[in-house]
């Protein structure tokens, strides 16, 4: 029984320590997100490429991306922030 309930413990402390890093990492709200996205765009800028910023909703997450012609667009960075 002592060896379930380490188990049980490790588990719960690692999930605990998950979250916290999760929650730590993440911008404080969208406007920091844009703003760290716009300031990493700048130094993308290259005339014959087609870089850009988008917010999507449903993750709440700000993306850099390279758009080709032609084909899907390339993720180059992420920027998520805290909802909630």
């Amino acid at each position: 029984m002592k060896i379930v309930n380490l188990i049980f413990q490790l588990v719960i402390v690692s999930f605990i320590f998950v979250i916290l890093l999760f929650w730590i990492t993440g911008y404080n709200s969208a406007f920091e997100a844009d703003r760290a996205c716009h300031s990493k765009l700048s130094s993308f800028l290259v005339e014959s490429e087609t870089y850009g910023c988008d917010h999507d909703t449903e993750t709440h997450k700000w993306i850099l991306f390279k758009n080709s012609k032609g084909a899907e667009a390339n993720i180059i960075k992420v920027f998520r922030y805290k909802f909630l």
